[in-house]
This record gives C-alpha cells, structure tokens and sequence, in this order.
C-alpha cells in the first residue's frame, strides 16, 4: 500500500537501500543522504584528532627547548596532523559531506548517478584512514617527513612511510570516484527546468571541483606510487644517490596539489554564494560572474604550481611565468570577493549563526588571499620561503576558508539533515570564541615569519617567544569554541526543536522537500521554473499554492 505525503514526510527514511538493518544498513547503504551523514561522522571525527595533534605542536612550541616530547615525535606529530588534515578532512570534507547529501536535493534528482560506487568511496576513504592508523602502530618508526613527503628523504629516513603513502593513495582513489559520479549526476539527473544557469552557485562549485578531482588526483597517486617503488626497489627515479632527481618529485606533487587547493577551497566559495542569498534575501549579486569564475579558478589552477618551488632551482624564466600565473588566479578570486560584499548592499541581514561564519570567512579568506600575493611576488617569496608566514597564510586559506565554511554549512543543512534545530544562542558564543582564538591563534606566525621563524622546526631562538606564547593560546580558544559548537549540535541531534521544511526562508530546491528528506527526495518530482535564487517567483509561488488551497477548501464547501 502507498504511504501518503504526510506520511513520508515523518519517515524519512522509511524503506532504506539496504538488505541489512542495524548498523549494517547504514554501513552498506546506497543513499546518498546516509552516505553523506556516514562521511561526516568519518571527516569530523579525523578532524578531531588532527586538532588534538596540532593542540600538542602548540604547546611544544610554548618555550624554546624540549616541553613536552623529543624532536622526533613532533616530526613525527607535525606529519600526522598534516596528512590527516589535509587527506582525511579537507580534501574529503565538504564534497564528501555537504556534497553527497545536498547536490542531489539542489538539482531535483532522487540520488547520485552511480549510488554503488558512491558506497564504495567511503569504504575506501575508510580503508585509507584505517591504513594511516595502521602506520602508527607498525614500522621501526612513525613517517616524519611532513605532510608532503618530499624525496629523497622520503625515500631514504626509517620512518614508515610506505604504509602512510599508501593510505594517501587509496584516498585519492574516494576523491576520483566522488568526482566521477558529481559530474555525471550534474550532467544527467537534473530536474526538468534546471538548465546550467538556474543551478545554485554550491553545485558550480562541487562540479568544477569534481573535475579538478578526475584531472589531477592521478596524477600524485602515480607520484606515491613511485615513492613506494623506489623505497621498495631503488628504482631510482626521485633519489639524486642512483640518478634520481629530488625537484622532479616537487613538480609531480604540486602539479596535483596546487589544484587541491581549490579541491580545499571551491566547494567553500560554492557554501557561502549559497548562504549569501539566504541570509540577506535577496538575489546573489553577479551570478554568472561567480559561476564563470569558478570554473577560471579550476582551470588556471593547473598552472600555478611552480609558486611552491621558487627556491627550488627552478629556472628565472619560469619563476616570472608562475609569479604572473599567481596574481593571474586572484583575478576570479578577487571577483567573488566583490560580488559577496555586493550582494550585502540593500539585504534583508540576518546574522544567524550560518551568516557569522559565512561574513567570517570573506574576512578570513581575504587575508589569506591577500598574503598568498605577498607570496607570489618572487623578491619576497626569497625571503620569507619556508617560513611561519607560510604556515600562516596556509590557514588562513585552508582552515579560515574550507574549515569556516564547513562551519557554516553544518549550521545552515542542520535542520535540512536531521529535521532538529540547534541552539542558536550557543551556536552563536561558540562562533565567537572560534572567530577570536582562530586570529590570535594563526595572526601572529605572520609575524613570526616575517621576522625570519622557519616553520617545522622543533626549536627557536628565545627572540620569537612571545609570539608563540600568544599563538599557543590562541589555540586553547580556538578548540574551546571548536568543542563548544560540536557539544551544542550533538545536543540539537538528541533534543533539539523540529525544525520546518524552510527554516531559513532560503530559495533553493533542497529546501522545498521535507526536514530530513524522504528516500527519493521528493514527494513530487520537481520542475525548475525560476533561478537558484530568485525570492520573488519563490514568493509568488507559495501565493499561488496559497490561493490554490483556498479555491479547493471553497469547492469543497
């Protein structure tokens, strides 16, 4: 027997895609809704051990000298904390997440294109962290060697290395699927009416960085292959001792990991063009302009990774054409920025939580952005190269602007994927204290490097204290607010309000279905008569629907 509209949409998920029940019918489940809650648990749970391991780089670094642990272990902590950072939560975190939950929902489709193959990422995202695990606890030494792996020491130190490269090699196979079924789902499974320019700003995002995704992850699995090999065999390709070359390991790595970057970041930009509109209710402000522009950034950032190797002996020639190739990727960058400070003017604002950290993250990132000029600009990059300018430019982009905006998406899909309401007014002291401890945690080591501090080193002159005293407090703040926000959204889990189908007023198609979706999404299929975020034809509708109802209660009389 059919169940009626009513029904389904207090059974959201009332008939799974799964033989199994239990824990098993999650675990082997082919709904994108389940696979995107099972990625979340999986990404935040990783990103909880790599704040706790950069917690303890923090107070290493309180006092010069030996703190807490030998200069072995913080090579070996500092690795760790950079390859689950970037392999386990921010390459995965909001495509794997945010993606796999909402694309399908923005686009009127009942899930991905290949559901099977979408199970089968996140059993190897987990096979890939369960194998970095593994390398902890195997091996006559942890790696230690940095999140990059740079040869020919990679090739050559006694740490476990193979086993952590490995895992970074079944994690770039998750990214290349996730990417395959993002683009043919966009391509193939949009609702009648979704032509390419009705489509929200977050799915541009998601589809330019599925490509990035499907392009150059090869190629770094192919570079980890190679270090694997040579360590195994001495095949002598990157180890200059047998004939290798050490910088052609720098250009097969960054080839793949400058668009990583925007495998990082694109998704983020794609989060707040989509939270812009809802908070401020009005139409985003250069629409095309954002679209066109995020795929400029995908395409020219394949041409910007000779920036990393300015002090590498790289040629003069080619250090001028990556310097005008940086400031050339800031150009769609810079035309975000605008259009989000534009799309401000006259709005309707509204600083809810979701609108804090998207309002944080144009400041964060903007310095971020700012400083990677500085950076890009070669009589200084000779300077301050390898230093804690980097380090702090590097979060200023990656955890200020991927991490803000995973921030913001939590708060904005909450209800959409639980069907509960958070509180708002922790939600809102735990943005405060993250805002406030992420500046005095990361602002200084620009000061830091700036003054000469070369990052990953274990000790320093006694000159450089009180700017890593400051730091290192700023890092308390900061994980006070990180744990505050996570404690106050497993509350709103458990005993939150019901949250209605539309909490936010927002204009995209996810939020037209039930709080949490049904199992196919929708209870009608939809049709797109109007753009992503077009307040007025969304008003005139629930006018329209309003006076239909009416016109029957009238007939039914």
């Amino acid at each position: 027997m059919a169940q009626t509209a009513a029904e389904l949409s207090y059974t959201p998920y009332h008939r799974e895609k799964s033989a199994f029940t239990g824990i098993f019918s999650w675990i082997f489940s082919t709904d994108h809704k389940r696979i995107g809650i099972l990625y979340m648990i999986s990404v935040l749970t990783m990103f909880i051990g790599g704040l706790c391991l950069g917690l303890l780089i923090r107070l290493e670094l309180i006092a010069p000298g030996a703190t807490i642990m030998s200069a072995p272990t913080y090579n070996a902590v500092f690795t760790l904390h950079g390859v689950i950072m970037i392999f386990l939560f921010i390459i995965p975190g909001i495509p794997a997440i945010f993606g796999n939950f909402i694309l399908p929902l923005q686009i009127g489709a009942e899930d991905v294109a290949f559901p099977r193959l979408n199970l089968l990422s996140w059993w190897l995202y987990i096979s890939g962290a369960a194998l970095l695990m593994l390398a902890l606890f195997t091996g006559d030494k942890l790696p230690d060697t940095g999140w990059t792996f740079y040869a020919p020491y990679s090739t050559a130190t006694e740490g476990n290395i193979s086993l952590a490269v490995f895992a970074a090699f079944v994690l770039g196979f998750s990214s290349i699927l996730t990417g395959l079924n993002f683009i043919t789902t966009i391509h193939r499974m949009r609702a009648p009416g979704m032509t390419w320019f009705r489509m929200p700003l977050f799915t541009w995002g998601l589809y330019a960085t599925a490509w990035i995704q499907v392009l150059a992850t090869p190629v770094v699995g192919i570079t980890l292959l190679l270090v694997i090999l040579e360590r195994g065999f001495g095949v002598g390709v990157f180890d200059p001792a047998i004939g290798g070359d050490p910088v052609l390991y720098q250009h097969l790595f960054w080839i793949y990991s400058h668009p990583a970057v925007y495998i990082m970041i694109l998704p983020g930009m794609g989060v707040i063009s989509d939270l812009l509109p809802a908070f401020t209710k009005r139409t985003i402000f250069g629409y095309k302009a954002i679209a066109f522009s995020t795929i400029s950034i995908a395409v020219v950032g394949y041409m910007v990774w000779g920036h990393h190797m300015f002090t590498s002996g790289i040629s003069g020639t080619a250090q001028v054409i990556f310097s005008f190739l940086t400031f050339l990727v800031a150009i769609p960058t810079g035309i975000k920025v605008f259009n989000w400070i534009a799309s401000l003017y006259k709005g309707s604002i509204e600083l809810r939580a979701p609108m804090l950290y998207t309002l944080s993250f144009i400041f964060l990132f903007s310095i971020g952005g700012v400083t990677g000029l500085v950076l890009g600009s070669l009589a200084v990059d000779m300077h301050v190269h390898d230093t804690y300018f980097v380090v702090g430019h590097f979060h200023y982009v990656m955890f200020g602007g991927l991490g803000i905006a995973l921030f913001g998406a939590l708060h904005y899909w909450f209800p959409k994927m639980f069907g509960k309401m958070y509180n708002e007014a922790v939600a809102i002291v735990a943005w405060a204290f993250i805002f406030v401890g992420f500046n005095v945690l990361y602002f200084p080591m620009f000061i830091l490097g700036w003054n000469g501090m070369p990052r990953r080193y274990y000790d320093y002159l006694p000159e450089f204290q009180y700017w890593h005293v400051v730091s290192t407090v700023g890092s308390w703040i900061l994980a006070f607010g990180i744990f505050t926000m996570f404690i106050n959204l497993i509350r709103g889990i458990i005993n939150g309000e019901k949250a209605g189908n539309n909490p936010w007023g927002a204009s995209t198609l996810e939020w037209t279905t039930p709080s949490p979706p049904p199992l196919l999404n929708f209870i009608e299929p939809p049709h797109v008569t109007h753009g992503a975020y077009d307040f007025e034809e969304m008003n005139k509708g629930k006018k329209d629907s309003k006076k239909d109802s009416k016109k029957k209660k009238k007939g039914k009389k």
